[in-house]
């Protein structure tokens, strides 16, 4: 029964070499360094030469040796009773130098031709009747120095494969060391001693006695007196090179090392415990042991490894409902339910999985809206691509062939409107990012047993995808609407805009500061008339008309600003000033109106309000009464300059062949008058006041002035847009799709004639539940088997 437990561990171990399986089995390890006799210690146990020699680097790949006894054959007919088997081919050698050519050839196929090594290990079995029952690990030999061909780093690639072995607490470590070198340098020792301190699983091996220098042995050392270990030293003597280019045979080699210890006068005496049939007992009993100590571990650990294969295999679902409609329909409609909760707990950021390092799911929307978008609208300049000669055009061509008393209408209609444009780019990017990560948390909605089902995680993904197309179209249009809705009427009534611009016509239309005498509270006499404050605000409320012509005859931005900063003059006072102190600002130029009128003596010009006195109105102020006011120059100054016409435009189209003809070209050429040196209009004709571009007073005034109303109106439409276009992004698009993407997912992929196409699982899944399965079924074989070892004591 003994020999059945080396039988079960090889059998468990074949079995977990194929699957993957964790199980660590009890097993013998040869460590060693470089060419101390490792493989001549294993030839000797087996009986065959099979392992590959040479000089340099040999073994680079760990081989799993396995050795079973077996009878001798009764059957005449089998010529032979030893043959090697490996575990990756399905073959019985029977020549042992195939079997080392096989294994230089796997070797190269793995670890190459460089002298490199690899942890994928040999498996070989060796069935003879002259062994006995023993698994063991044949090990690359350490080394120090890379020589020829072998990488510069194979020190540490050596060690940390002989690490990975004996540092498991079911190996016994076979340290075999030279006698011919001093003990304190054995690499093999040192590496058992790190792994197990207090050598409980170690067993030294000295090969090489017969060459020690003449005089000295290695008595000591075999008795445990220089280096104690729990499993003793044993000494062994391997053929020499002389020995194996004479093709001495193993059984010859056996009998001169039997020779060699009962001669010898240092171990005559312990030339029982020595020698290689000695060690192969021991290791087989020691084996043996080793698994019977660790049978209970071994079962506890298969325990555990049964549980983590079922849970395992358990996350990959059961093949066996596939076949079944009912069952199929209610998986598809749970996954269903699961992903449309994940799609919305994802967006609402209730969900389970939140990060704590990023912005994931709702946030990220919220991050557009806020942030990215919040930021491009600010940025927006709202008259940067705006320059004084567009506006002076714009003013131009709005009032047609009439000449404009104030700043029309019109004009800032025709300019503000391409900039509330300006906002549409923006708001449509933004529902374009929102519909973004709406997709990406769509593909992110998975779980581990949705991802068993790549074809029913496509559809879910495909489907919501749709959905969320079709309600981009809405979105943005609904979006667009919103800019033409706000370019659709221009609302100069609105409250922000009005005080906003009044503030600013007051600023601009204000004369440069003067020192005026402040008048004193009572009546002021002008020309013998007592003028009242009653009296001086009724000259503001009612304009006079200038050379016959009304003010009133259309409506101007100028008028309307007037008319709202007076009516604003008469109201509650609004906080910060910016319309009650446009009374103040008015009252400054009226005065030194007043009183240079005064001073000159000048009479009353023709059709001004009031008895003898001149009253200050807007108008005069835009225009001038008998003084100059801040824009235009006196009546005189005007008359004095009669022949000169101010210029409106600058032709810069150049000279036109084609305008040389016309209905009088032929008059032309025959009367050299005034009226036929007048020639027809270039294409191009730009709003200029003169030939160098510079800028009246007015035009500077009724430039800025425009710029101020765009900039207050724009600012009005800019904040309405940012609370609009998130609002309408949220119910048309974000919302509307959480609450349909339920409905959707089940009218789209709830039918039964998909049921099949969609619960096609991933090949890669399937092969991998079906390997877990296979290990599971192992696993159960094997604690099975463990379970109905009978143990007996040695």
């Amino acid at each position: 029964m003994d020999a059945d437990l080396i039988r079960l561990v090889n059998k468990l171990q074949d079995t977990f070499a194929n699957l993957g399986g964790e199980l660590d089995m009890p097993q013998l390890a040869v460590v060693g360094s470089q060419s101390a006799g490792k493989s001549s210690v294993l030839e000797t146990i087996v009986g065959r030469d099979f392992l590959p020699r040479g000089s340099g680097i040999v073994t680079r790949r760990p081989l799993v040796l396995q050795l079973i006894h077996t009878p001798v054959p009764d059957s005449p007919t089998q010529t032979y009773n030893e043959w090697g088997q490996f575990l990756h081919i399905d073959k019985r050698f029977t020549d042992f130098d195939d079997i080392r050519r096989e294994i230089e050839q796997e070797t190269f196929r793995v670890a190459g031709q460089n002298k490199g090594i690899s942890k994928l290990p040999i498996h070989l079995r060796i069935y003879s009747p002259n062994v006995l029952d023993l698994t063991l690990v044949d090990l690359p030999g350490l080394t120090k120095i890379p020589v020829g061909d072998q990488p510069s780093d194979i020190e540490r690639q050596i060690r940390s494969l002989v690490l990975d072995y004996i540092s498991k607490p079911n190996c016994v470590i076979l340290a075999v060391s030279a006698a011919n070198v001093d003990l304190a340098n054995s690499e093999a020792l040192k590496l058992a001693r790190q792994t197990d301190p207090q050598g409980r699983r170690t067993i030294g091996v000295l090969t090489k006695l017969d060459l020690m220098d003449a005089g000295t042995n290695a008595l000591d050392i075999l008795t445990g007196r220089v280096y104690p270990l729990k499993l003793g030293f044993i000494g062994v003597v391997n053929r020499s090179q002389a020995d194996i280019n004479a093709e001495k045979s193993l059984a010859d080699a056996l009998e001169a090392e039997a020779d060699f210890f009962r001669a010898h006068p240092a171990y005559r005496n312990i030339a029982h415990k020595n020698g290689t049939r000695y060690l192969a007992k021991t290791l087989n009993q020691v084996l043996m042991n080793h698994i019977r100590d660790k049978l209970p571990d071994m079962k506890a650990r298969l325990n555990t490894l049964m549980g983590q294969a079922q849970q395992e295999l358990n996350s990959f679902g059961d093949a066996a409902i596939y076949g079944d409609k009912n069952q199929q329909g209610a998986l598809i409609l749970r996954l269903m339910t699961q992903f449309a909760r994940d799609f919305v707990a994802s967006i609402e950021g209730t969900s389970v999985d939140i990060s704590t390092k990023e912005l994931s799911g709702g946030a990220r929307i919220y991050y557009i809206f806020n942030d990215v978008f919040g930021h491009a609208l600010l940025a927006i300049d709202a008259t940067h691509n705006l320059d004084n000669q567009d506006i002076r055009t714009a003013i131009r061509n709005s009032t047609g062939p009439r000449p404009s008393l104030f700043v029309p209408e019109i004009a800032f209609d025709l300019l503000v409107k391409p900039q509330i444009k300006l906002l549409e780019a923006p708001s449509l990017r933004c529902v374009e990012l929102v519909y973004e990560e709406l997709v990406k948390i769509c593909h992110n909605c998975t779980s581990s047993e949705l991802q068993r089902f790549p074809r029913l995680h496509a559809q879910l993904v495909e489907v919501v995808s749709e959905l969320l197309r079709e309600r981009l179209g809405p979105t943005t249009e609904y979006t667009q609407s919103l800019i033409d809705i706000q370019t659709a009427y221009i609302n100069t009534n609105h409250p922000a805009f009005v005080s906003g611009s009044a503030a600013a016509a007051s600023a601009l239309t204000s004369p440069p500061p003067k020192q005026v005498l402040p008048r004193p509270a009572s009546a002021e006499s002008l020309n013998g008339a007592s003028i009242t404050q009653e009296e001086d605000d009724e000259s503001i409320d009612e304009p006079s008309p200038v050379n016959g012509t009304s003010g009133r005859d259309a409506r101007t931005v100028s008028s309307t600003i007037h008319d709202r900063a007076r009516g604003r003059a008469s109201a509650p006072p609004i906080p910060g000033g910016a319309v009650a102190g446009s009374s103040h600002r008015h009252q400054s130029p009226r005065a030194h109106h007043h009183s240079s009128r005064h001073a000159s003596g000048s009479s009353p010009a023709p059709g001004s309000a009031g008895s003898g006195t001149a009253k200050e109105t807007f108008l005069n102020y835009f225009f001038g009464q008998n003084g100059p006011g801040p824009l235009a120059g006196s009546t005189a100054d005007r008359a004095s300059a009669g022949a000169g016409i101010a210029p409106v435009g600058r032709d810069v189209s150049g000279a036109d062949p084609a305008l040389e003809s016309g209905l009088m070209a032929g008059k032309r050429s025959l009367e050299r008058s005034t009226a036929f040196d007048m020639k027809s209009l270039g294409k191009h004709i730009e709003a200029a006041s003169d030939s160098t571009g510079h800028m009246t007073m007015r035009e500077e005034m009724e430039t800025n002035l425009i710029r101020s109303l765009i900039q207050s109106y724009f600012n009005i439409v800019r904040q309405t847009i940012q609370d609009l276009v998130p609002k309408a992004v949220m119910h048309l698009l974000v919302n509307n799709t959480s609450q349909q993407v339920q409905n959707r997912l089940v009218a789209s992929l709830y039918k039964p004639e998909l049921f099949g196409e969609l619960l096609n699982e991933d090949e890669a899944l399937v092969a991998e539940r079906a390997r877990v399965k296979a290990l599971l079924d192992a696993y159960r074989d094997a604690f099975k088997t463990l379970s109905e070892v009978t143990l007996k004591s040695t």
